[in-house]
């Protein structure tokens, strides 16, 4: 008896031909094969599986990768465009390696036709063609077709002709070419609705009336990408030349298993490891500036992978009061975010107790004049802050940094306070130090330059996180670190390491407060973490 298309398969399904029969082509004789059924039988008695732990065996595709070729190839009309969206790691480029070299080598080869595929980057445009290198590599009853050439991205089919190489935007390639077949690999990076080096690509598929394009990528950031374009306008319009599949979580649920299923159809054959995708969640559920990320890459949300840096209960949990007697007997680390001369800048002092618990204590600083035009501009309650007693503004149009050092100087010796170390961001730093240098401030702390960018930020923000989670941190619900907590963003580099930001560079709360916050803390945190070590000189002299 054969099976229908499963229900997974069918909710994915937003336009184009639902597959009836998945298993048909398995039996049927070869004259009677339509021609995504020739791919699938292609794929089954030539091609093997070219790494992990079935290489070597006849590869077999799962139901969802079926029913993705027998869509695209067996429509009533040309298919001319086929989307496929799903999570990360879940046989995306292994389906387009299957279905391109049924174009070079297999039964849908055309005399004399170009075959490419297109990525952002060199790196990423190369994991295609590695794939399908060593799929063929590996395909013995498939030698003497085809011609590799690795340093070119090239194969070509020597039965018919046929060429395949993969781009990249950087390499500024494929011009004045018709193309017969192109793929478009993890095109949801493409921030923008329009690309030019995607514009180039579609306009060569135009020699053919039955030329085809793939898009194959998760989820984009947000509505407005080239994908989440041409996700929407398929499912909308439902043109008859368009297949789209995707395969998405349907709530943002990150310990919901139905979801880790509905973004991941090869969970149901055993393609990827459920394992894996819990040990994602749980780390996500522990460090909530990776929420966003999971949710992208795993659940095929479309989130931007900009995130909230915190949960706002977690930094709640760590608002208990702060310890001032401790600034006077325990070693003190200062950290200091100076902004333009017209802003807020911030500098915030560091204790530990006798717990391992970090105390922190924020000074922040404007100029008087402005002051209402930048809480309007700003949204945020500078004036009451001023009267208060949270934010020190002198008056005139700019900081005056003598006048700043002198204040802190003069406070900090009336409550015993002395500063071993300042952890610093460069901006403005030698303005200020020059003034501390003549007004006499700070004559003995360790100055420590602290670069702004992702290598040295991210291990004091992964250590103050883990501080935080860990309950750690009391800094008295201070209003300037409530506003930077609340308006902070992390980004990510290609390395995956992190730093924060805010997501409006010109206009909104400030988070100088908090990165002064991290600067100060992470000494403290890393000499009572064993699994981390400082250098302690400066406070055990």
């Amino acid at each position: 008896m054969r099976k229908g298309t499963p229900d997974y398969i069918r909710a994915a399904i937003k336009c184009g031909r639902v597959p009836q029969d998945l298993e048909g082509w398995k039996t049927k004789p070869l004259d009677r094969l339509s021609d995504g059924e020739k791919v699938l039988r292609f794929a089954q008695d030539f091609l093997v599986f070219p790494e992990g732990a079935k290489i070597g065996q006849p590869l077999v595709l799962d139901p969802f990768q079926c029913a993705f070729i027998l869509a695209a190839f067996d429509s009533d009309v040309h298919v001319s465009k086929a989307i496929l969206s799903m999570a990360r790691r879940g046989g995306k480029t292994l389906l387009m390696a299957v279905i391109l070299l049924a174009f070079i080598v297999g039964p849908l080869a055309k005399e004399n036709t170009l075959i490419r595929s297109a990525a952002t980057t060199r790196e990423q445009a190369g994991l295609l063609h590695r794939l399908m290198a060593l799929t063929l590599q590996m395909s013995r009853k498939l030698d003497g077709l085809y011609r590799i050439v690795p340093s070119s991205k090239k194969i070509s089919g020597l039965r018919r002709n046929t060429e395949y190489q993969s781009l990249s935007r950087d390499a500024k390639s494929g011009h004045g070419l018709a193309i017969y077949v192109l793929v478009v690999d993890e095109c949801g990076q493409i921030d923008a609705a329009n690309d030019e080096f995607l514009d180039m690509l579609f306009s060569s598929l135009g020699s053919f009336k039955d030329s085809r394009s793939f898009l194959i990528s998760t989820q984009a950031p947000n509505d407005a990408s080239f994908f989440s374009v041409e996700i929407d306008t398929a499912e909308r319009d439902r043109p008859e030349n368009v297949v789209c599949h995707v395969y998405s979580a349907a709530s943002e649920d990150i310990f919901d298993e139905a979801n880790w299923y509905a973004a991941n159809p090869s969970l149901y054959g055993g393609y990827r490891s459920i394992e894996d995708i819990r040990r994602n969640a749980e780390e996500a559920s522990r460090i909530p500036a990776k929420q966003n990320g999971f949710l992208n890459l795993f659940m095929n949300r479309r989130v931007a992978l900009e995130s909230a840096w915190l949960a706002p209960s977690v930094w709640k949990e760590n608002s208990g009061a702060v310890g001032h007697e401790l600034f006077r007997s325990k070693p003190v680390v200062m950290g200091l975010d100076l902004s333009m001369v017209n802003d807020l800048s911030a500098a915030v002092i560091a204790a530990d107790d006798d717990d391992g618990n970090v105390h922190l204590r924020c000074f922040a600083f404007t100029p008087l004049d402005g002051v209402e035009e930048r809480e309007r501009r700003d949204r945020i309650p500078l004036q009451q802050w001023v009267r208060d007693g949270f934010i020190y503004a002198p008056p005139g149009k700019s900081l005056d940094y003598d006048m700043i050092a002198t204040y802190l100087r003069d406070r900090f010796e009336d409550e015993g306070i002395e500063v071993g170390q300042i952890q610093f961001d460069r901006y403005r730093a030698r303005d200020f130090f020059g003034a501390c240098d003549r007004v006499g401030a700070f004559p003995f702390a360790q100055r420590v330059e602290v670069g702004q960018g992702f290598v040295s930020m991210g291990p004091r923000l992964e250590a103050f996180e883990t501080g935080l989670l860990r309950g750690r941190i009391r800094h008295g619900s201070n209003p300037i670190l409530n506003m930077g907590a609340a308006a902070a963003i992390v980004v990510r580099d290609d390395a995956n390491n992190r730093k924060l930001t805010r997501k409006n560079r010109n206009t909104g709360p400030k988070i100088d407060g908090l990165v002064s916050a991290v600067m100060a803390a992470y000494p403290l945190l890393t000499i009572s973490d064993d699994s981390l070590q400082g250098d302690v000189s400066w406070m055990v002299a």
